[in-house]
């Protein structure tokens, strides 16, 4: 029901232009995204918002992500595009720094905006997306404004697995709360988080985040805490990003991410595996074991869970009817988080795009 309240800036009544053309810098952190950086920064430079420069970082890639980038900025030779990308190549991590933080807080140092727009290497914009964000934050006084992606999902497993995961960031963020300033609810997305530069530098900047693995969220409670005007809307089309490649995708992505979510720490992680298992699964199973009477609380159990479906049906174009793969999505979901702890205890870290960093120094990073 909350969620009905919060913005669709893809809607008509938001074909607008913002009447300060403000300089955005759009900063697009890449490392071995050959399959998809050239279809990303070709988007990005067909925006129809006219004061923007890109910057995308090569960081430290072994293909040839930074052959792609130098390629697309050596061949701006329309006026309107002319001098828009540049590229910044690291060819070194700094110790005490993740890789996409890192990335990201160079080229931060480089933009001239001010507004940064920090988005990924796999996402694909429309020509209007960037103007009519800036015109949302005109018309709803914004410092920080995130637009929820349309993810593209091309196999029922993707849609299953997805599905779950948008239950669970409905409770854990409620969205429709995040504009409110006494309530705790914070909101960042990897694919478009629109930051004035003034705020970002308030909040300490992406330093502060160095060893964040959920630095897109992160920043998102930094900025809430400290008392900045955050907004998060739908986007409808004007952003995509095909997120997940097929059912075993989603558990390998998830397994990076999980154990960080939770704190790196064994025994909460345990408890939310129970929790999850509690919720999630033991009303089916109750239902079926339950005889007479006993049925009812279950069923309204199950009741609850296919109404969050058919609302979020309504913003998704995942059908209602997932809810009878609620079970088996629910229980990938939690070998995919068990799966992250032991990998991250056994390994002492974790490995994300080829490069190790310690649990210790993650534990000692987090916000």
């Amino acid at each position: 029901m909350g969620m009905r309240t919060v913005a669709d800036i893809s809607r008509p009544e938001w074909d607008l232009s913002p009447a300060d053309q403000a300089l955005v810098t759009i900063i697009v952190p890449a490392r071995n995204e050959e399959a998809d950086i050239e279809r990303t920064l070709t988007s990005l430079l067909c925006l129809d918002y006219e004061n923007y420069q890109i910057i995308a970082v090569d960081d430290r890639s072994t293909d040839s992500t930074g052959r792609i980038i130098e390629e697309l900025a050596r061949s701006q030779s329309g006026a309107a595009t002319r001098g828009r990308l540049s590229v910044l190549h690291v060819d070194r991590l700094p110790p005490g720094w993740l890789g996409k933080t890192h990335a990201m807080w160079a080229a931060a140092q480089q933009a001239r905006g001010d507004w940064l727009l920090f988005t990924d290497a796999d996402v694909c914009f429309q020509p209007d997306s960037l103007r009519r964000a800036l015109a949302y934050t005109e018309r709803e006084p914004a410092d920080h404004l995130v637009v929820l992606p349309r993810i593209i999902m091309k196999t029922p497993g993707e849609r299953m697995m997805v599905a779950f995961f948008q239950t669970l960031f409905l409770f854990g963020h409620r969205p429709w709360k995040v504009a409110d300033p006494r309530a705790e609810d914070h909101m960042g997305v990897g694919a478009f988080n629109l930051l004035r530069r003034s705020s970002y530098e308030a909040v300490g900047s992406y330093k502060r985040l160095r060893m964040e693995v959920l630095d897109d969220m992160k920043l998102g409670k930094v900025v809430k805490k400290a008392g900045f005007r955050q907004r998060n809307v739908f986007g409808g089309d004007l952003i995509s990003v095909y997120w997940v490649r097929g059912t075993l995708g989603m558990v390998a992505n998830l397994s990076k991410n999980l154990f960080a979510i939770l704190s790196f720490e064994w025994p909460r992680t345990m408890l939310t595996c129970l929790t999850l298992a509690f919720l999630n699964l033991w009303p089916f199973a109750g239902f079926g074991l339950a005889s007479g009477v006993a049925r009812i609380p279950y069923a309204i159990a199950l009741l609850a869970l296919a109404l969050l479906y058919v609302g979020m049906s309504t913003k998704s174009p995942i059908p209602p009817y997932y809810f009878f793969l609620h079970p088996i999505s629910s229980t990938l979901f939690i070998y995919a988080l068990l799966q992250s702890a032991v990998l991250t205890l056994v390994r002492d870290g974790i490995i994300w795009r080829g490069t190790k960093y310690a649990l210790a120094e993650l534990r000692r990073g987090k916000v």
